[in-house]
């Protein structure tokens, strides 16, 4: 069964809706952060990339709103950044295994992990921003916000990177406090865990050059309550790691600086969503109910007039599916239309 929602790019009128969200997000989600003019920027540089107006195309970050199509309220966001590392530094730990040997120590062997800075993801597309209100959970919401991002990707490849990445927001507690952050962190920036996201979501990132630390950090140093939260995404994550990890991608060994979250990667022609999708004619059909429809994503397929909902769809042939005539109302588009598709199997 379909739900209301449609994804559409993000526009400055967006902004009351969008400062909404970054509220209800709560604490270490940075890419929402509870400031007016960083998520007024966002907007603007979002329009720019769905128009095109950019000096270069991996500079696009490209935000997507989820709309419910009978009321006109929005009720989430998900978001595709072209090129990391470009405009700023992308920090993150990589965990690395030192392998540990002895031979006067009655030939002693046993690996430790550390933590070593790196800027190593240098134009990876980044996917992120996914975040819905708690009554609009459910029924796909969720699915449909992240996959829209690939159907984008799609529509136009050579905007993005070659290699897709994802970072997760780390353990989290319900006061704002990150383990991760009290146990590490604190002893080199001497601040509290919000102020660092402030930071990094308002500047170029250049404190983190100062005040990181500069070693390895072997992972046996640091308390229990750190060490047990390295790689692990909070609770309100989990949906979404799914579903990363049902796309393709991968934990990469890498965390974040901040709270110790995961980053998963994969390659672009890797991603579920591309390699199943395909280009169609999109026609009515007022027999939605028929066995041969099922459950599926359709997008408009190009840019700036970006659209995704979810639908029911059946194929006529190769080249030709059928869908309900409300899909085209969410699509802004007339029959023949040509479209993506991606058919749940």
């Amino acid at each position: 069964m379909s739900t209301p929602y449609v994804m559409r790019p993000s526009k400055l009128e967006d902004l009351p809706a969008l400062m909404e969200l970054a509220e209800l997000s709560g604490p270490g989600f940075t890419s929402l952060p509870v400031d007016e003019s960083i998520l007024e920027k966002r907007l603007s540089k979002s329009e720019k990339a769905f128009a095109g107006r950019l000096d270069r195309i991996e500079y696009g970050k490209y935000l997507l709103m989820m709309e419910d199509a009978d009321t006109g309220e929005v009720v989430g966001c998900s978001a595709v950044k072209a090129g990391t590392g470009i405009d700023q530094p992308f920090f993150n730990y990589r965990i690395i295994t030192l392998s540990q040997a002895s031979q006067a120590a009655g030939n002693m062997r046993f690996d430790m992990d550390a933590l070593v800075l790196t800027n190593e993801y240098v134009g990876y597309t980044e996917v992120g921003t996914l975040f819905l209100k708690a009554n609009h959970r459910g029924g796909g919401a969720g699915r449909l916000a992240a996959q829209s991002r690939y159907l984008l990707m799609a529509t136009d490849p050579a905007r993005f990177g070659t290699n897709v990445l994802a970072e997760l927001r780390g353990v989290i507690d319900q006061n704002g406090v990150s383990p991760f952050w009290e146990c590490l962190g604190r002893h080199f920036f001497r601040m509290d865990f919000d102020e660092a996201d402030r930071l990094s979501a308002t500047t170029d990132n250049q404190f983190i050059c100062d005040l990181m630390p500069k070693y390895p950090i072997y992972v046996d140093l640091l308390p229990p309550e750190a060490r047990e939260v390295i790689g692990r995404c909070h609770s309100e994550g989990v949906g979404a790691y799914k579903l990363l990890q049902w796309e393709g991608f991968e934990f990469d060994r890498t965390v974040d600086i901040f709270d110790g979250g995961p980053l998963v990667a994969t390659q672009k022609r890797h991603l579920r969503t591309i390699r199943e999708s395909q280009e169609v004619r999109l026609e009515v059909s007022n027999d939605a109910g028929a066995p041969e429809f099922k459950q599926g994503l359709v997008s408009t397929d190009e840019l700036p007039d970006f659209r995704v909902c979810q639908a029911a769809i059946a194929m006529r042939d190769d080249q030709t599916a059928v869908t309900t005539a409300d899909t085209f109302e969410k699509l802004q588009i007339k029959p023949g239309a040509r479209t993506r598709i991606w058919v749940r199997s």
